[in-house]
């Protein structure tokens, strides 16, 4: 579909300059322009396509996979941590804190736009106790990112079982 986009509006681009009259400089700066136009629109187009799953009532959810997620950043989390107390060069430091804010962001993201957003209703027997233990998730995760305290790891594997038991088992 994004293919047949380009087609498209290269095929605008094409039938606005041909043969207008315009000198060459004018048509030039005319396809430039267009040019910028379309590449803009494709990365318009492109962005809302890769984020848009969460954000649109798609009814697609694998709540099990998510909550895997989870554990798989903490643990990402957990060799960053280790990594970093080993005491690297300046360059693999910065790429071992970099990986460990990136990995906490995204056990956010699943905490705050796929549960918070999404799967915990008002309506549900456990809401009080599900968003708790979302929030304390949250709370431990920003801590991993403003340390190497390897004992928010343990906070965040302890949250993410309660979770996983209070929302898929009760």
């Amino acid at each position: 579909m994004i293919f047949q986009w380009i087609l498209y509006a290269q095929k605008i681009v094409f039938l606005k300059h041909k043969n207008t009259g315009n000198n060459i400089k004018q048509t030039r700066e005319k396809k430039m322009k267009s040019k910028n136009t379309i590449i803009l629109m494709l990365i318009l187009i492109i962005s809302s396509l890769t984020y848009s799953h969460c954000q649109i009532p798609c009814g697609i959810f694998d709540d099990e996979m998510r909550i895997k997620l989870m554990k798989e950043h903490v643990v990402t989390i957990e060799k960053s941590i280790n990594e970093l107390n080993k005491n690297p060069n300046d360059n693999q430091k910065v790429r071992w804190i970099l990986n460990k804010e990136n990995h906490a962001n995204e056990l956010s993201e699943i905490v705050t736009y796929y549960f918070m957003a999404q799967r915990i209703k008002e309506s549900s027997h456990h809401y009080d106790e599900e968003l708790n233990s979302l929030h304390k998730i949250l709370v431990a995760a920003m801590k991993v990112k403003q340390s190497d305290d390897l004992s928010q790891i343990k906070i965040l594997n302890l949250e993410i079982e309660k979770f996983e038991e209070i929302y898929l088992h009760h």
